[in-house]
């Protein structure tokens, strides 16, 4: 069965294009606008992989990262934080808060990106950024 992976993030055609991105690379991508979507989904089904926005109405991603870190059930999937906030601040606070690797917005090369999500899937650990 394809590894699957929850892709949350406000921007409707970056989910859409990512989602066939991933897809056309072997993955089955299931996407949420918001925290609170995402959240529902992972009540669903746990997937493998999270890639998870910062910036979002309603429940943004740190504090999704924070319920799902809460729960026994979800506190190992890793999660990749993808966010327009590059700052070395938002970086260490997403690492504290549980996140499996920070990337920044926009994504410029989608190849690179799935080597990263690849690198995540397979270690079954968290990453260390370099």
């Amino acid at each position: 069965m394809n590894q699957h992976i929850l892709l949350v993030d406000d921007h409707a055609d970056f989910r859409r294009s990512a989602q066939l991105f991933l897809e056309k690379k072997g993955y089955r991508v299931t996407t949420a606008q918001d925290g609170v979507e995402a959240l529902e989904h992972v009540d669903e089904e746990t997937p493998d992989l999270i890639i998870l926005d910062v910036m979002m109405p309603r429940l943004d991603g740190w504090a999704t990262l924070e319920s799902l870190q809460s729960q026994p059930r979800t506190a190992d999937i890793p999660v990749l934080m993808l966010t327009a906030l590059k700052e070395e601040e938002n970086m260490k606070h997403s690492f504290r808060a549980g996140c499996t690797w920070f990337h920044g917005k926009p994504i410029t090369d989608l190849e690179d990106f799935v080597l990263i999500i690849r690198n995540i899937l397979e270690s079954g650990s968290a990453a260390t950024p370099a």
